[in-house]
């Protein structure tokens, strides 16, 4: 059993699929077949069944898997420890966070960490907290900021920024000329909803809950980007994080008196691994922006 052969078989279990597995591994997929091959011969057991578009795990790969993954953290792991050594010349670091501060905060941080460290790989996820947990919990990440509270036993976390979450109109909504609104008055009002797994989905909904109504949800399930760009086109409203609404974004932010809407940002590592010098310096960039 080679390291390169759990890392196909990883790889191939996340995508559920060869084709994709090969292209996020820069390897052709004959090779990636290949190699899954083999180590099935060597383990005499099947990991995948095969069916026409894509592949599931049987039962042998679903055991395999997770022993897989902890070989791979640790193996990645004990590379990061020796890079330190290295003074950060080259190396990776691996962060997630959500669509909303990837899309504000992150860069910035990203890029300053860049300048300052060139020879590091920055790889980023976005996903909403509840995924970016698991990716901390399964060694995918090394980093993430993820939304409070995110109690999980895996976890070390510190906080990051308090942030006023705003309800977002369109420019010519007969609400955008207001400085603050109460969620009472959104009875009536269409939004445009986050998708499962999202902290914004639940805030919204619990908001409107207190209010005594459940909101009137004109569109489902979307992202950062896609909740913008619909609330522009006028389709509904949406709780946002303040931080979003940037000048030519087609829409405006009003406060929300009753009740205020606030989150806390954290940043959260796996509690049972010591941060990386690089993780380090980058959670430095990022306490560092956050204050400003």
């Amino acid at each position: 059993m080679q390291l390169h052969q759990l890392e196909y078989f990883v790889a191939v279990a996340r995508q559920l699929h060869f084709t994709r597995a090969a292209e996020e591994l820069h390897v052709a997929q004959p090779s990636v077949s290949q190699q899954i091959r083999k180590l099935e011969t060597e383990l005499g057991v099947r990991l995948f069944h095969r069916m026409k578009r894509r592949v599931a795990l049987t039962p042998a790969g679903e055991t395999l898997l997770p022993r897989a993954r902890r070989v791979l953290s640790d193996i990645e792991e004990a590379r990061a420890e020796v890079q330190e050594l290295a003074g950060l010349r080259r190396g990776r670091l691996a962060v997630g966070a959500p669509p909303s501060v990837s899309t504000t905060l992150l860069p910035r941080a990203m890029a300053a960490f860049h300048a300052e460290y060139p020879g590091v790989t920055l790889s980023l996820r976005e996903a909403g907290s509840g995924d970016l947990i698991r990716y901390l919990e399964q060694g995918e990440l090394d980093l993430a900021v993820v939304i409070m509270p995110a109690r999980h036993p895996a976890l070390h976390t510190t906080p990051l920024l308090d942030e006023e979450l705003v309800l977002a109109v369109p420019p010519d909504h007969h609400l955008a000329d207001r400085d603050s609104v109460d969620i009472a008055e959104l009875r009536e009002t269409p939004f445009v909803m986050f998708g499962e797994g999202y902290d914004l989905r639940v805030t919204t909904l619990a908001a409107c809950r207190r209010a005594g109504f459940e909101p009137r949800v004109a569109v489902d399930g979307g992202e950062m980007d896609s909740i913008l760009r619909l609330v522009a086109a006028g389709l509904g409203v949406a709780i946002v994080p303040g931080m979003v609404i940037e000048p030519g974004a087609g829409v405006r932010g009003i406060r929300v008196d009753r009740p205020a809407l606030t989150r806390r940002l954290a940043l959260a590592h796996r509690r049972d691994r010591s941060l990386s010098r690089a993780a380090r310096e980058f959670a430095t960039i990022m306490r560092r922006l956050a204050r400003r």
